[in-house]
């Protein structure tokens, strides 16, 4: 859609209304649309690298966006993004999100977004 300059500003820009850069996935999607790299917009932050602080969000988001462009598998792409809005819904947060309340680590929450995906999967 644009160069990656202007879309490294415009999803800097829609991580405000997400509320933080952890929540929003990316890609880079080759002509064909069929092939691309998919990855959370945030870069690496090798600064908080194995601290347990990052929200893995946007890294879970971007795989059920590879799910859904690169495979084609959308009902799987649905469930991963329902378990992300039941955690969020629980009211589970990481420390970017959390304003103030109870935190949850990196694996604990990823461990949450799991649980509620084998929930919906089960069902």
């Amino acid at each position: 859609i644009m160069e990656n300059m202007f879309g490294d500003i415009l999803s800097d820009e829609a991580s405000v209304l997400a509320g933080s850069l952890g929540m929003l996935p990316s890609a880079s999607i080759g002509e064909g649309g069929k092939f691309g790299v998919y990855e959370p917009i945030h870069g690496s932050a090798p600064d908080i690298a194995g601290k347990g602080v990052a929200n893995p969000t946007g890294a879970i988001l971007s795989a059920a966006m590879m799910l859904r462009v690169s495979f084609g598998l959308e009902e799987q792409a649905v469930a991963i993004e329902d378990a992300i809005s039941r955690t969020l819904d629980a009211g589970a947060r990481t420390a970017d999100i959390a304003q103030g309340g109870e935190t949850l680590s990196t694996w604990e929450y990823g461990d949450e977004v799991r649980r509620q995906l084998a929930a919906i999967l089960a069902a």
